[in-house]
């Protein structure tokens, strides 16, 4: 199969930074995820597309292994600098002359260098067949969206997704034995076999069992792949003070692993709903509150929301509009210590929206007490 261009499908450049590949691949995601398609099967091979993307392209040393070598390069057993070594031995011509490397192995029907690289070394590489030991399964990542003071207070929620798991009907191994035989004769249960080209030997996947190291038939489930993909729900714990863009790791929630290794882990990545009176600026909160023209002046005692409930708060007398009070402990707690911040309550004086002369006429017996030209420091 034909190498997928990554940065195309998530509509990127190839210089696209971190930030805008997570803007292109969150897009994507919410357009193209099982929940929003249900049973659209085109939709959930995108989303997995977009999913392999980003899982590539966001990750620093697989971007660099992936834009020096492709897709194949990310295959598990390739070694990126016994490649650089071939690629150099082909440039200096050890080959026999006037024919290529290609048209030495034109039986394996090689059409490039990525093909090249991704059969001959996908698995094994250089140096001959190697016995797979295990392997942990691919860490994962998927976008969470929350409500503000869920993110502040912490609680329990649950996520769908679409995920790799390990088939039922071959146990991960992508055979179905047809003897009692389970180790393929061929290469002795190494999934390889070897081939000599000119100072180097090399290996491919062994022809009888696909490179499983398995006796029998590929499992028709899996169409030997050893893994399916499949939607999962999975309870997530929200720690308190989580913030927009926080990582939550869920250990061996990942893809199966490989031979025997271990699950990966899975990445939560949390999307804060913006709250409608609430702003957050780190630990921080802040809030706007209206009083009275009464309540500045005179001082009050007035009640004030905070994610822990409301609360009492005195508006010392010639309180000014814009002046900001503070609720000590009232903010969002730390996620790390979990210790809270504070919460700034910011004084919104309202002046009442009437047409009433006596109103009017106190509010002309207000200026008197104004001392001097309220705007002389208003100045070009």
């Amino acid at each position: 199969m034909a190498s997928q261009d990554y940065y195309s499908i998530l509509g990127v450049k190839k210089d696209a930074s971190e930030a805008e590949i997570k803007r292109a691949y969150r897009k994507l995601a919410r357009k193209y995820h099982p929940d929003v398609n249900p049973g659209n099967k085109e939709a959930e091979e995108k989303f997995k597309a977009i999913s392999q993307a980003y899982e590539a392209l966001s990750d620093k040393e697989k971007r660099k292994i992936y834009d020096e070598f492709g897709e194949d390069g990310l295959k598990a057993g390739f070694d990126p600098e016994q490649a650089r070594q071939y690629r150099q031995w082909q440039k200096g011509g050890f080959g026999r002359q006037g024919q290529s490397f290609y048209s030495d192995f034109g039986q394996f029907k090689y059409s490039g260098f990525e093909d090249v690289f991704g059969d001959l070394f996908g698995q094994a590489g250089f140096g001959g067949a190697r016995t797979a030991g295990p392997v942990k399964g691919r860490d994962i990542e998927s976008s969470l969206e929350i409500d503000f003071l869920t993110a502040i207070r912490g609680g329990a929620t649950r996520i769908t997704l679409q995920k790799e798991e390990m088939c039922s009907v071959c146990g991960g191994t992508g055979r179905v034995s047809v003897s009692g035989d389970s180790v393929c004769k061929t290469c002795k249960g190494t999934g390889q076999t070897k081939v000599a080209q000119g100072p180097f030997n090399f290996s491919q996947p062994c022809p009888d069992c696909g490179g499983t190291g398995r006796a029998g038939t590929p499992c028709t489930r899996c169409n030997g792949a050893g893994t399916v993909f499949a939607t999962e729900t999975i309870d997530v714990n929200i720690p308190a003070g989580v913030n927009d863009g926080s990582r939550i790791r869920l250990a061996g929630k990942g893809g199966p692993g490989r031979n025997g290794g271990p699950p990966g882990d899975l990445y939560i990545i949390t999307k804060v709903r913006p709250h409608p009176i609430f702003k957050r600026e780190g630990d921080s909160l802040r809030v706007d509150i209206p009083v009275t023209i009464g309540e500045a002046m005179n001082g009050a005692e007035i009640t004030v929301p905070t994610p822990d409930g409301p609360v009492q708060l005195r508006v010392p007398k010639g309180t000014r509009s814009g002046q900001r009070l503070r609720l000590k402990g009232k903010g969002a707690p730390n996620l790390k210590t979990k210790v809270p911040g504070d919460l700034y309550v910011t004084i919104r004086v309202q002046i009442p929206a009437t047409e009433d002369q006596e109103a009017l006429e106190l509010a002309r017996k207000l200026d008197r007490f104004y001392r001097g030209d309220i705007r002389r420091d208003i100045h070009l």
